[in-house]
């Protein structure tokens, strides 16, 4: 089983975070996609409706992983503190060719932190999964929050450059030792 780990230390422009923004992701391949979620609660307001799938959840507080294969094609997992999720495969910048994959997605919150663990399946992984990127954002107008794990800097939040995205090997869990590299 491969493992990942996203710390988000910085916002998407490459500016040091402040001490109450804290995301972390783990990543377990083995044979489903695994995704454990750590992160403070910023209390925005939830999307309307129940718990479960939610186009535009990027509009809401909400941590994302995008996972690069060859050829641009990527996925791209979206959570939040609710219960919503959204998962799309991608073939090419914003070019959605899959958007209602299958996501079990769980969530546990408290005053102001929540947890939530989400399983996938293996073969909505893009070909040759070599690189990645995961994100956060939280607030409302000015107050609005990008953070990153691979900044993304350009004149505005594009969570879509591509050619920005890290080594998938930088986040790479050490099993041998438990230890994670921080590259």
């Amino acid at each position: 089983m491969d493992r990942f780990r996203f710390e988000l230390r910085r916002t998407w422009n490459d500016e040091p975070l402040r001490p109450d923004e804290l995301v972390r992701l783990d990543l377990r391949l083995g044979d489903a996609i695994e995704v454990e979620i750590e992160a403070t609660s910023h209390g925005d307001p939830p999307p309307s409706g129940p718990p479960g799938r939610r186009d535009g959840l990027w509009d809401f507080e909400v941590v994302e992983l995008f996972l690069l294969g060859r050829d641009e094609q990527y996925l791209e997992l979206e959570f939040g503190p609710h219960g919503h999720y959204l998962a799309l495969r991608l073939a090419g910048r914003r070019q959605v060719v899959a958007s209602d994959l299958p996501v079990e997605f769980a969530v546990e919150r408290s005053a102001h932190r929540w947890s939530g663990h989400a399983r996938a399946r293996l073969e909505d992984l893009p070909p040759a999964l070599a690189a990645a990127n995961a994100y956060a954002i939280h607030g409302q107008g000015a107050e609005r929050r990008y953070l990153a794990w691979a900044p993304v800097p350009g004149p505005a939040p594009d969570f879509h450059r591509l050619e920005r995205f890290a080594t998938l090997e930088r986040a790479r869990v050490d099993q041998r030792v438990g230890d994670f590299r921080t590259g």
